[in-house]
């Protein structure tokens, strides 16, 4: 595993990135958003180790790709996912809610924490990445694993509903 770990690729720009350079300069580019979306900052920083772990396992087809943070991003989101609905269904059996934690990161507006986590998580997330993180439509397609034409339904309602929950 060492040789997929130190093996050489040439990025986008031509600057040879092994495993190890990847790891460093994506994750926190997937964690802030994922977290953001999540509202979770524990569970997104888990969820990204995890897709970090199974990228690096695949490592030799990931690097292939155009868009490989999109690929972290998405596996991380849905790892996430899977966990938020296990715990949902876990506390629901036994008769307690769950609240999300609130991220880490520091909102503008105070009010903007509250309305973000009134989206549907699939809305928030295109508004996250979009808005908060300048992703294009057609990465955040790639990384969500849905067509453009979601991304800008989603981000189009996404940002009417906070509009109507901020009263702008």
């Amino acid at each position: 595993m060492d040789a997929v770990l130190g093996e050489v690729v040439e990025d986008t720009v031509g600057v040879p990135v092994t495993f190890e350079d990847f790891y460093r300069r994506s994750w926190v580019e997937v964690y802030r958003p994922l977290a953001a979306t999540l509202g979770d900052a524990d569970l997104a920083a888990e969820a990204v180790d995890e897709a970090m772990v199974r990228a690096y396992a695949r490592w030799r087809r990931i690097r292939t790709l155009d868009n490989p943070e999109g690929w972290i991003y998405r596996v991380a989101y849905r790892w996430a996912i899977d966990r938020i609905r296990r715990r949902w269904r876990d506390h629901r059996f036994k008769g307690r809610l769950v609240e999300a934690a609130a991220t880490d990161e520091p909102m503008v507006e105070p009010a903007l924490g509250a309305a973000l986590a009134s989206l549907p998580v699939e809305q928030r997330a295109v508004v996250v990445l979009a808005a908060a993180y300048d992703w294009s439509h057609r990465r955040i397609a790639d990384a969500l694993g849905i067509r453009p034409g979601t991304v800008k339904s989603r981000l189009h309602r996404g940002l009417e509903r906070l509009r109507r929950e901020m009263g702008a």
